[in-house]
């Protein structure tokens, strides 16, 4: 197995395992982690899931022996590789971020190139440590980029710093993926599994359906204008006024407690 599991409470951690080969994706590995984050959306006990590669790399792209197996003729290269960077992204991360209704926050512990930067890019949250590193690489081999990054870059940064970071293929380093907004937080290596999993805690603690209905709202309004959003926005507001976690929220604020949220 590439991929592992590991839980606190409702708090998941996917970890990639391929240190071996700097968690350089492969179809087995891909398969693995759409398995993962799909698994982790449909538990009702999971709230919330950290993502992060095992070792000194997030992941550092596509393993290019797959690619070069094209070269050979291996019919399994030739429909695996685009199958994977078209469903992986989805599969974790949703029509816009992975096809999941949970948040998902990328721990981004070293470099991640290629489909590595784009697979933190599909997260939700990400908090990188002082080493990591971003890199659109694909057309320093000739490659066009794929598993989402020319949907996901594009909102992340503006459309001519895009255009930059996909030409030249230039590594930014952690500083700058905060100066530009890629990253939310940056913090040193031996305090990113802390300050994750404080995130993810602070996370776990929300009410889960309206969390579920703001994050689909913000990624949809990527494509929609005020009236759809406000239309969506007021029927969210009545299916979580109609909830237990809504009556319970606005019970605790009245008594003056901490609300004890089931997801119901």
């Amino acid at each position: 197995m590439s991929v592992r599991i590991e839980k606190s409470g409702s708090v998941w951690t996917v970890i990639h395992s391929r240190p071996e080969a700097r968690n350089a994706m492969d179809p087995k590995s891909a398969d693995e982690l759409v398995a993962a984050f799909l698994q982790f959306d449909r538990d009702p006990a999971a709230n919330v899931a950290v993502f992060w590669g095992e070792g000194g790399a997030f992941c550092a792209g596509w393993d290019l022996k797959a690619v070069s197996d094209l070269d050979q003729g291996n019919p399994v290269g030739n429909i695996d590789f685009p199958k994977n960077g078209r469903d992986t992204p989805r599969g974790p991360l949703g029509p816009s971020r992975l096809e999941l209704t949970k948040p998902v926050i990328a721990a981004v512990n070293g470099p991640a190139a290629g489909a590595g930067a784009n697979l933190a890019f599909a997260c939700d949250l990400r908090i990188a440590a002082t080493n990591a590193s971003f890199t659109q690489s694909f057309l320093k081999v000739g490659l066009h980029p794929d598993w989402g990054g020319t949907f996901f870059l594009p909102r992340l940064v503006t459309p001519n710093k895009a255009c930059e970071l996909f030409f030249l293929g230039e590594a930014i380093d952690a500083a700058e993926a905060l100066r530009l907004n890629i990253v939310n937080q940056v913090v040193e290596p031996e305090e990113l599994e802390d300050a994750t999993l404080q995130l993810a805690e602070r996370l776990r603690g929300a009410p889960p359906l309206a969390l579920a209905a703001a994050k689909q709202a913000i990624y949809e309004s990527e494509a929609a204008d005020l009236e759809e959003m406000l239309r969506y926005e007021t029927e969210a507001q009545l299916r979580c006024f109609e909830s237990d976690d809504g009556h319970e929220g606005v019970h605790a604020f009245l008594e003056k407690r901490e609300p004890q949220f089931t997801g119901h």
